[in-house]
């Protein structure tokens, strides 16, 4: 069985860091890779730049301990795992390039013997296509595509499935799926993982793994676009759809999902169209969760501007630009500070065109996006908030509990999780 002496995880984020943590904190010398300054010295320093609860002292102890450090250029390391962004282009078609900027910077330093595993959610067939840019880039090296079992380096796919605010335990407790392009790719990427993973590693080839990773997050996107189009039919009844879920859900064998402002984040937002871009004509289905699921910060943004025009109507004298609407929530999803993808986030950006002054709620940022910049949109907190002429309660953050009993009388509520 290989000895993984030491470990370089390329990529930095909500995945590759914590990864790098807790490999270091079972005592391997693990080399953390990313192209940000910022984050390099940050983890050097011994603190993180995301949020994520019990990384922060993991990070802290590892560093201490030199069982970590990060640096912009990758260094010789018995195993890579690359954890970079997968996004798609303009088209929803995906976009390898991270995946090949990372082959790029790892391949000069790759050796006979080491092992690279591609664990950023990729579309069927990134595996083999991230094996082909190595073998290009290191024509002195053989890969499983040509040599097998005998390759010098071996290759697989393990794509990270946990869940944001619980990525230390679930990293540590989920069963991994493990797809080597050969026996001993899996069987190295096995022992790699037992390091620090207590679930189990279950073993299948590439292209089943990578779409393994799309399948579970495109059954959720389903199953949330039927709870998003059930909130819209049930508004335009005047039926209360949380209640509604919760009759309907006492059934044994049903398991309707909380509807929202939309679908947010770099998984479930994105998957689905890397299954539809590889079967246009078959995944009918996934497609019309995904446009479902990307129409409703549309709706919820007409609802807004429905009570926005409604006050400015029973205001005589106050114009647009008087006019304020607090957005409770820029994050993808309860009590994280990730904005990827965030419905709640274009909201509110969409509230700022309109000229009318927003309140931005988010208790997990500290200074407003990059994409609020420019526009009459300011952070804000709940206090000031609850005197906006709007409200639109657009992720359901804990902090934000108890809100409809401090509402002052006569408020226009928009409440799209359920508060």
């Amino acid at each position: 069985m290989p000895i993984f002496k030491t470990i370089s995880v390329i990529g930095l984020g909500y995945i590759g860091l914590p990864t790098a943590a807790l490999f270091a904190a079972r005592g391997v010398n693990v080399i953390g890779v990313d192209v940000s300054p910022r984050v390099v010295e940050t983890i050097n320093a011994g603190r993180i730049h995301i949020v994520e609860p019990e990384l922060a002292g993991i990070v802290h102890l590892a560093v201490t301990a030199q069982k970590l450090r990060a640096t912009r250029v990758p260094e010789p390391a018995d195993a890579f795992i690359i954890a970079v962004p997968t996004p798609f282009t303009e088209g929803h078609a995906p976009d390898l390039s991270f995946i090949r900027a990372a082959c790029e910077n790892v391949a000069p330093v790759l050796a006979p013997g080491n092992l690279v595993i591609l664990e950023s959610t990729s579309p069927v067939g990134a595996t083999e296509q991230m094996a082909a840019w190595l073998a290009e880039l290191r024509p002195d090296l053989s890969f499983p595509q040509d040599a097998g079992e005998a390759a010098d380096v071996q290759v697989a796919h393990c794509p990270e499935r946990v869940l944001p605010g619980q990525v230390v335990r679930e990293l540590v407790e989920n069963d991994r799926i493990i797809g080597g392009m050969t026996r001993r790719a899996s069987n190295m990427s096995v022992a790699l993982y037992k390091i620090v993973v207590r679930g189990d590693c279950v073993v299948t080839d590439a292209r089943t793994a990578e779409m393994c990773k799309l399948t579970e997050n495109s059954s959720r996107d389903v199953q949330i676009a039927f709870a998003n189009e059930l909130s819209m039919i049930c508004d335009r009844l005047g039926i209360d759809v949380w209640e509604l879920i919760r009759l309907a859900n006492r059934h044994p064998r049903v398991n309707i999902l909380q509807p929202g402002a939309g679908v947010g984040g770099h998984c479930i937002a994105v998957d689905p169209w890397f299954i539809v871009a590889s079967a246009p004509q078959d995944a009918q289905l996934i497609r019309a969760a995904r446009l479902r699921n990307d129409s409703k910060p549309g709706w919820v943004l007409d609802k807004g501007k429905a009570a926005l025009f409604d006050a400015l109507a029973a205001a005589p004298g106050r114009s647009l630009s008087d006019m304020t609407v607090a957005c409770l929530g820029l994050a993808f999803k309860p009590n994280i500070d990730d904005l990827r993808e965030s419905p709640a986030l274009e909201i509110t950006r969409s509230f700022g065109a309109l000229g009318c002054q927003v309140l931005a709620v988010e208790p997990h940022v500290t200074e407003l996006p990059p994409e609020l910049e420019g526009l009459p949109v300011r952070l804000a907190d709940l206090e000031a908030a609850l005197a906006a002429d709007v409200i639109c309660v657009l992720v359901r953050h804990d902090a934000f509990a108890g809100l409809r009993a401090r509402l002052p009388a006569g408020a226009r509520l928009i409440d799209v999780v359920g508060l």
